[in-house]
């Protein structure tokens, strides 16, 4: 199996554009911003005004308590597949994170195909923003409802080079208004404080339960696997557990 490309923290800019990583040292806590936080011009240099607060680290993980991992966060879970399914994905993922972008533009799709809507996976999806632009776009996913909740995060991985940039407000008010919103449901969505709470909750668990320190980061029935992994590589951990 290749290595994986994934993205870490990058305090000095906004994670567009990550290299490959060498390390996570610092996590970026989403608690600090407040009422309108993706509305003001000092909230778009949080990542670096903060970068001195962050998140514990630690060893990775081989493997996390199920029962833990499967409690869902303050907004509910957001999944695809059926309940019962043997083989559960759950990713955690950053909106401004290009390697997530792949994933989901070039992965997902077979994998969903395949897998997810033959009843043999359950994929949950789970917010792990890295700066206030990501964490302001899944908001945005949260507030387009659980039944649009899929097709607005595909639609802003998709477009992911027009509105994670330094001024994001505008082209990211223009990608959302495909999936119905207006600038007046925009500005109310990001000015959700018990969204962003929620938001914060998911990453700041993952971070400290379960060891989250780079995206995307997947769980497939407890076994961490980090990097956007290619379809192949994903099958190869799946179909040892369908036979089980």
């Amino acid at each position: 199996m290749a290595p994986a490309r994934h993205c870490h923290i990058r305090t000095e800019q906004l994670p567009t554009g990550c290299d490959q990583p060498i390390g996570f040292t610092q996590g970026i806590p989403l608690g600090s911003t407040r009422r309108q936080f993706l509305l003001t011009a000092s909230a778009l240099v949080l990542a670096a005004a903060l970068a001195d607060l962050g998140l514990p680290g630690g060893a990775q993980a081989q493997s996390v308590a199920e029962a833990e991992l499967m409690q869902p966060g303050p907004l509910g879970e957001v999944s695809m597949g059926d309940a019962k399914a043997p083989v559960t994905i759950i990713e955690y993922a950053s909106m401004t994170c290009p390697h997530c972008a792949h994933f989901a533009i070039n992965t997902f799709p077979t994998l969903k195909e395949k897998y997810i809507d033959t009843g043999k996976v359950r994929f949950i999806f789970r917010e792990f923003p890295f700066d206030p632009v990501a964490a302001g776009a899944f908001m945005l996913a949260r507030c387009a409802g659980n039944d649009k909740f899929f097709a607005v995060v595909d639609l802003l991985f998709h477009t992911q080079r027009e509105w994670a940039v330094e001024k994001p407000l505008q082209p990211l008010l223009k990608t959302v208004k495909q999936a119905g919103f207006t600038e007046e449901s925009f500005k109310a969505c990001l000015a959700n404080q018990k969204m962003l709470d929620g938001v914060e909750w998911v990453r700041n668990r993952g971070a400290e339960k379960f060891k989250v320190d780079s995206t995307p980061t997947f769980f497939i029935n407890g076994q961490i696997q980090k990097g956007a992994l290619s379809f192949e590589d994903m099958e190869k951990l799946i179909q040892p557990l369908l036979k089980t």
